[in-house]
């Protein structure tokens, strides 16, 4: 990433999203080439909550102004910001101060304003309902290289439901924006405690206003006929979700994972299958322990709100049509109010390759084509084995662009580099990556450099190969073992097409085993051509290519018995026998 001393100016913007449940300050970078995926500089949170401060505990449950308190707290917050806007030298025009449902609908919503007006002199640009859901829905656009399906964002004070079909820079939605509704996480949680101090009968009442009102939704929203289409195709719709009272839900999703601990701590790209998020009675058991048992990324406030959120759930069960996955984001205001400010062609790049993009040489496209070539482009004819779809030529791009990153660290610890370079390294803060891609290019870079990993790093890399399919995991180790025969021959990874030191081929093969009679093997074809050949040789090359060899035997196939997470499932283990052919030209 570009270091804070070359930063320039013009390019860093400043947004403070004022939200409900709390208010969130953050400095971007959106210098190319990594404009795409918006990098932040500079995060804060403060959890001044602008709905609940309008409904104290000692009130009879009407609303009242923002107290003079919070106002002065919130002053001192942004006071502290524009500090630090200055210390970046943020320019006063890119930094945003942005209000939505709490501030917009305040008894005092005018006198707030004014008073940061005059306190900051920073003017509140206030969202409206319509643009509140526009922005949050780009928010969602911003966080996957593509999105086709359901939208839906669970502030604090509202709720948003909207179509959404992002492509190649171009985003559409219905053309009434979202659908808004007055069920925040906040919002809702204060009707429900209200309904049941009341009795069951009020809790009815609540729970059939809401599906009364999902139900009236859905229709208004004019979901296209190919969307439509393309949901019977694939059984059902994929529902992409933001906002903090939906990211709640998926960090305890992630808690009750059998997948225990979860390998990867982040939201974004976080998928869960309809039968677990449904489960409400399961989630809310989830919460109910967090109070003795703290839940990463579950606080107090949060955990209050999940039978509220349960409460949505189980309405949207019944009010939605067929949904066949759930898909968790992070994007929200910010991520939403800068990707509208990107170009299309911005907005059409792929964010695992921009991600990836400022650890690449200059020979990337070149390492690219190595690693495409070393993968067959056919499927075997006995055991029906082919390479994942998982391995799109994104992946193979990001993939390229990382094979070097750890070079210059030291020998001994490079292995765990690349198995932690996805969610505690390198890769930790790019947004917009699947936690499935998260998984496959840490094993592959673990296996890319030779040595040992410490137990503690034995245990999260199991973890991350039970998060995959048995086939996926087996790929990243044999294409992992490739990679570090890349490294071998071209240790600063400069690729000179002039003079090329090897080439790759596969094919297909069939060998007869004595346990297993006829069966498929990859045969891999080494070419060394004459500019190499003097000073790499086949005995230099020998312990990898052993070890490229080795993963083709059957003891380091992958088991298929403990696939937790992974919905593509494969019978028996997984494996496939590996001989490596070395030639000279």
């Amino acid at each position: 990433m570009t270091s804070l001393e070359r930063l320039e100016a013009d390019n860093l913007y400043a947004v403070v999203d004022m939200g409900s449940n709390g208010i969130r300050f953050s400095i971007s970078n959106l210098s190319p080439p990594t404009t795409r995926i918006m990098p932040i500089l500079f995060q804060d949170r403060v959890g001044i909550s602008l709905y609940d401060a309008q409904f104290p505990a000692t009130s009879d449950g009407q609303r009242a102004p923002i107290p003079t308190s919070v106002i002065e707290d919130v002053v001192t917050r942004l006071l502290k910001f524009k500090t630090t806007c200055e210390d970046f030298n943020v320019p006063a025009q890119n930094i945003h101060v942005l209000a939505t449902e709490a501030t917009r609908t305040a008894l005092n919503s005018a006198e707030f304003l004014g008073t940061i007006k005059s306190k900051t002199g920073w003017k509140v640009k206030l969202l409206s309902k319509e643009d509140e859901g526009r922005i949050g829905a780009l928010g969602v656009a911003s966080s996957f290289s593509s999105v086709q399906g359901l939208v839906m964002d669970l502030g604090g004070g509202s709720t948003q439901l909207t179509w959404m079909i992002a492509k190649d820079g171009t985003v559409e939605t219905s053309s009434r924006g979202s659908i808004s509704f007055p069920y925040g996480a906040a919002a809702l949680t204060r009707r429900l405690q209200i309904a049941q101090a009341k009795g069951q009968k009020a809790v009815d009442e609540l729970r059939a206003e809401v599906k009364a009102n999902l139900q009236t939704a859905y229709p208004s929203l004019e979901v296209p006929e190919s969307l439509e289409k393309t949901a019977k195709q694939q059984e059902g719709f994929d529902l992409y979700l933001s906002g903090g009272g939906f990211r709640g839900w998926g960090y305890l999703l992630m808690s009750q994972s059998r997948l225990n601990p979860y390998p990867i701590p982040i939201i974004n790209g976080f998928r869960a299958m309809p039968r677990d998020f449904e489960d409400t009675s399961a989630v809310m058991s989830t919460a109910a322990e967090s109070e003795d048992n703290k839940i990463f990324r579950v606080s107090k406030r949060r955990a209050s709100q999940v039978p509220a959120v349960a409460l949505l759930v189980n309405v949207l069960r019944e009010c939605l049509p067929s949904v066949r996955s759930i898909r968790f984001c992070q994007g929200g205001v910010r991520e939403g109010f800068l990707f509208d400010k990107l170009a299309p062609e911005i907005r059409s790049q792929d964010p695992l390759v921009v991600a990836t993009k400022p650890y690449a040489t200059a020979s990337a496209d070149i390492i690219y084509d190595l690693l495409r070539k070393c993968l067959p482009n056919t499927i075997s004819s006995i055991l029906s084995r082919q390479v994942p779809y998982s391995f799109s030529p994104s992946l193979l791009h990001g993939l390229s662009n990382l094979l070097f990153a750890h070079v210059a660290v030291p020998r001994e610890t490079r292995p765990a580099a690349g198995l932690y370079s996805t969610t505690t390294g390198i890769l930790a803060s790019a947004n917009s990556l699947a936690h499935s891609d998260r998984a496959i290019l840490a094993l592959v870079l673990s296996e890319r450099w030779p040595g040992d990993l410490a137990p503690a790093e034995e245990s999260f890399k199991a973890r991350l190969q039970q998060f995959l399919s048995p086939d996926e995991a087996w790929w990243c180790q044999y294409l992992g073992r490739v990679a570090a025969l890349i490294g071998d021959v071209y240790p600063a990874g400069r690729l000179p097409q002039e003079a090329p030191r090897i080439s790759f081929s596969t094919n297909w093969k069939e060998i007869s085993k004595k346990k297993q009679g006829t069966t498929d093997a990859l045969c891999l074809k080494v070419v060394l051509h004459q500019s190499v050949q003097q000073t790499v040789t086949e005995s230099s090359l020998r312990d990898t290519i052993n070890d490229i060899e080795k993963c083709g035997k059957r003891k380091n196939w992958i088991k298929a018995d403990d696939r937790l997470l992974s919905t593509e499932r494969v019978a028996g283990d997984y494996g496939i026998s590996v001989e490596v052919e070395l030639l000279s030209d």
